[in-house]
């Protein structure tokens, strides 16, 4: 069977080079600041997506994702990947946005395109770590959920099965369609880039990026429409302004502490079993374990 599938992807602060400027006076990421890169586990969605594309022939991948026109690349990189298109949502109104208003702004642009078979997203994102926006938006749109996926093993008249992760091992769920998944990183790795596709689509752009008329390659939009990604805002999606950004965001962060762990002192310890012994009683008198 032939399936529509919309992949939720994000493009997020790459937190391995956070510094005392990664966070706003306001408390919200100081995304200019911090390299930009394809959310770890919203790779691994996007990985099932094409497996089930390539079982499932007729089957179509437009991965949404919302933030500033930069985002465009997540979009990019899913093109050069074997995706059909995407959509940008790119609004100064969705700016701040906590998971409560951006699951919003993701419910509203999924009903513009038509509630689709399936929705795959990642576990959580990097730069929030709650795992909540998945569950969010699945309730939004009155969908069944399935988290914490770590593969898609079949689909078929209608139902889909997979193995998820529970606490002590996995299980198997088999769901009614339609359907929002949210995929573990440790399932399957994305593949690599397809290099014909990175040729074909390395130009992809929203309308806010694209070249002004006369500028190089400006005259190649028009000629090749597929090369020109998807923009709304809030008007387009028929958001509440209220429910977008900072203004629907009950989380607020009131202070940003950076804590940096010292070693105040160090000890030597063989393997003798006296040595273990006062370490154990150690940590037990201090409370660091027990």
């Amino acid at each position: 069977m032939s399936l529509k599938i919309v992949v939720l992807a994000k493009q997020v602060p790459d937190t391995r080079n956070v510094g005392p400027d990664a966070m706003t006076p306001q408390g919200t990421v100081n995304r200019a600041a911090l390299p930009a890169i394809f959310n770890p586990e919203d790779l691994n969605a996007l990985e099932q997506a094409l497996r089930l594309k390539d079982q499932n022939p007729g089957s179509t991948i437009h991965i949404l994702t919302m933030g500033p026109p930069r985002a465009t690349e997540v979009i990019r990189e899913g093109l050069y990947r074997g995706t059909d298109g995407g959509y940008l949502l790119t609004d100064r109104a969705f700016a701040g946005a906590d998971t409560l208003a951006t699951s919003y702004a993701l419910s509203m642009a999924i009903r513009k395109i038509g509630v689709p078979d399936l929705i795959i997203g990642g576990r959580q994102a990097i730069d929030g770590d709650t795992a909540q926006v998945g569950p969010q938006v699945a309730q939004k749109l009155g969908l069944n959920q399935i988290t914490y996926v770590t593969s898609i093993d079949e689909i078929k008249d209608g139902q889909i099965t997979v193995t998820r992760h529970i606490d002590g091992g996995v299980e198997r769920v088999q769901a009614p369609l339609p359907l929002l998944l949210t995929v573990n990183g440790d399932a399957a790795p994305c593949r690599p880039r397809n290099a014909k596709l990175v040729m074909k689509y390395k130009r992809a752009m929203a309308p806010m990026e694209r070249p002004a008329e006369g500028l190089p390659y400006a005259e190649e939009y028009d000629k090749k429409p597929y090369l020109t990604v998807t923009q709304w805002g809030v008007a387009d999606v028929d958001g509440d302004l209220e429910q977008c950004g900072l203004s629907g965001s009950p989380t607020k962060v009131k202070a940003v502490q950076n804590i940096v762990f010292k070693a105040k002192e160090s000890k030597q310890l063989t393997a003798a079993d006296a040595d273990v012994e006062s370490l154990v009683k150690e940590l037990l008198d201090s409370h660091t374990i027990g």
